[in-house]
């Protein structure tokens, strides 16, 4: 009767991989570096991933300092080689823009809860910092609805923007420069992967439920009610809106109703047909011009129709001497600050870069975040709330057939030219027709075909969005989104502390082995336990790594039980290739797995460890034994043939 050692050896040799014979490469140390030079390498890679100073090498010194003025005014770029064509271009764009910004903004700043001419104000100094500053050509810059809302809404928590309006107005402006002071800081410190916290699910989810939010408080002017609530969530909103049907005005409903179907089907026909951009770019002026003709010639301001009033005629006034950095309300401008400026640089940055993309040149995330938050610190000392590049100006402008920042600079000379001459023509300008502009800017906030891609894809993804749309909605915008940043945070921590691990088998005839889920014909070499780590090993992990490998290694012998095999685990394999990193408790792990698996008389072999691990693999007392050419190797095929080999030859000794 044969021995076992000979009926194991048998059942190896038949395998298709053991019968591939292969050359075994050595496992090569990294080369040593010193710690700070390491340190270096890495501060590189955290904050300088795109290595702005790379275009400096081999430049002459009067080259680096033309290229540093360019690097910090993108202007002088282009500047240079502009020509009579492309103003042409940015006129065009500029004048179309300015039709859509200059209701917007008037819009916006009763969203934020600010006077009306503060959004024409935002709407004339930042676009022309940005046009210095910005590396975008197709970035609208302006007043948002989003963090007007957010602004507004904040705020008002702690102050009434109608008793005490002229703290409120100080208030907007610390926070604008805060938020501006915060997004400046960004740029220069090269911190921009802070805004990645907000995924694309958060972003989709907050976006929806706060345009639906942003539509319901639009129905205070599109039905004439005078006592509405404070409050942002659904259920509040709703209430006030049935608890005060005495309120509703009949003129007010038709006419807000039809200039809202105006809106809206002007919006549908650039839709369908993008060359036709001009008709929903020119119908919010359009309806502001109609609707005050309208409430003019029929006096309809005394028949239930409200109207914005007379608006002050001037340019911007400064307003430094507003700006308060002391008292009370500290925490809450400097909280209103931060949470503004990351929706409005995320936003900003996300129109830059998708309509980069489709011009094919490329958006420089730390000049937009710098060029963003000087636009805003200068704003809030001329008079100007928080501002950032707009999704429906931009579109706007590119389809507009824009060509560089210049449209920028038409738009606001479009608006200073309103701010001038133009103002008292608002006198008459019915709210209605500015709440039913909100509904239509903001009803392109809400990406179903993106929402149900987010479903197909990733169903964690998914819930984290409805988190946002629900918490925005039945909470109050700010928790909504903390909710969801939460909940996102959970995950990544969740990925990181539970990381993936893969039981592999050869692919039959090759010397290659794959996750034996994902690959059905994968099979198993008796004796061998072949483990994939697909993650950096941490304190964070190590232990699970531990139960998980042992659980691997339990289920690897009621297997063995179950279809009666009796070749015994000889070889635990663990393929390293994935794991970018390891700690000192990873280290540690590895010593206490090979310390088990000897007792139970198990060898460990460790493939392809990379660098970093490689390292402190060396450096690490207890590991020696796992540095060895007989346990350490290159790929997972060639541990298979050594090991085999060697427990080949020792079997046949002891025979």
């Amino acid at each position: 009767m044969e021995s076992k050692v000979e009926q194991d050896l048998g059942s190896y040799n038949h395998h298709p991989c053991v019968e591939i014979g292969m050359e075994i490469h050595k496992v090569e140390t990294p080369p040593k570096r010193s710690s700070l030079r390491k340190l270096g390498n890495r501060l590189k890679e955290t904050f300088f991933p795109d290595d702005p100073l790379r275009q400096f090498k081999g430049q002459s010194t009067k080259q680096k300092w033309l290229l540093g003025f360019q690097y910090i005014f993108p202007m002088l770029q282009w500047g240079p080689h502009y020509n009579l064509n492309l103003l042409k271009s940015d006129i065009v764009s500029g004048l179309t823009i300015a039709s859509l910004a200059i209701p917007q903004g008037i819009s916006y700043a009763k969203l934020a809860n600010l006077p009306p001419i503060v959004g024409l104000y935002s709407s004339f100094v930042p676009p022309l910092i940005y046009a210095v500053l910005g590396s975008s050509k197709d970035l609208a810059v302006g007043p948002v609805s989003i963090p007007s809302l957010l602004m507004g809404s904040m705020l008002r928590q702690e102050v009434s923007p109608t008793q005490d309006p002229v703290l409120f107005l100080q208030l907007a402006f610390t926070s604008t420069f805060f938020a501006g002071l915060f997004q400046a800081s960004l740029g220069f410190l090269r911190l921009g992967f802070i805004i990645d916290f907000l995924s694309k699910a958060t972003l989709i989810g907050f976006m929806a439920g706060a345009a639906i939010i942003v539509s319901l408080q639009q129905l205070k002017a599109l039905l004439g009610i005078t006592h509405f609530t404070k409050e942002m969530g659904l259920v509040p909103v709703m209430s006030s809106v049935f608890h005060n049907t005495k309120e509703w005005s009949w003129q007010t409903i038709l006419m807000g109703f039809c200039f809202l179907v105006f809106l809206l089907v002007a919006r549908h026909i650039s839709i369908k047909k993008p060359k036709l951009f001009w008709v929903s770019a020119g119908a919010p002026l359009l309806s502001v011009i109609l609707s005050t003709l309208i409430v003019f010639a029929f006096k309809a301001q005394h028949h239930g129709i409200s109207v914005i009033g007379k608006l002050e005629q001037g340019l911007n006034p400064p307003s430094w001497n507003m700006l308060h950095f002391h008292g009370s309300h500290l925490g809450l401008v400097l909280k209103t600050g931060l949470i503004t400026g990351i929706i409005s640089l995320t936003e900003g940055i996300a129109v830059g870069r998708t309509f980069a993309a489709l011009k094919n040149y490329q958006v420089d995330g730390n000049k937009e975040m710098i060029a963003i938050g000087v636009m805003n610190v200068v704003g809030s000392t001329t008079s100007c709330y928080i501002t950032t590049g707009a999704f429906s100006r931009s579109a706007v402008n590119h389809n507009a057939g824009a060509k560089t920042a210049v449209s920028n600079i038409i738009m606001a000379v479009t608006v200073m030219v309103t701010l001038l001459f133009l103002m008292p023509l608002f006198q008459y300008t019915p709210n209605l027709v500015l709440g039913a502009i909100i509904v239509t800017a903001v009803i392109g906030l809400i990406d179903i075909p993106a929402a149900y891609q987010i479903w197909k894809v990733d169903k964690f993804d998914f819930v984290v969005m409805l988190c946002a749309f629900f918490g925005v909605i039945f909470i109050s915008v700010q928790e909504g989104l903390a909710l969801a940043v939460g909940i996102s945070i959970f995950k990544m921590v969740l990925q990181m502390t539970r990381p993936k691990t893969a039981v592999l088998g050869n692919i039959p005839g090759t010397d290659i082995f794959r996750n034996k889920h994902q690959y059905k014909d994968a099979v198993s070499v008796p004796g061998f336990l072949i483990l994939s780590i697909q993650a950096p090993i941490n304190f964070a992990n190590s232990s699970y790594l531990n139960d998980r490998i042992l659980r691997w290694i339990q289920d690897y012998e009621e297997e063995e039980e179950d279809t009666k095999r009796h070749s015994g685990l000889r070889f635990v394999v663990l393929d390293l290739a994935a794991v970018s990193a390891i700690d000192t408790n990873g280290v540690t792990f590895i010593q206490e797995l090979r310390r088990v698996l000897e007792k139970k008389g198990v060898e460990l072999a460790l493939v392809d460890p990379v660098g970093e691990v490689m390292e402190k693999l060396q450096k690490a007392d207890g590991t020696q034994n796992l540095l060895q050419p007989n346990t350490l190797f290159l790929t997972v095929g060639e541990a298979v043939s050594s090991l085999f080999s060697s427990m080949k030859s020792v079997s046949s000794s002891q025979v």
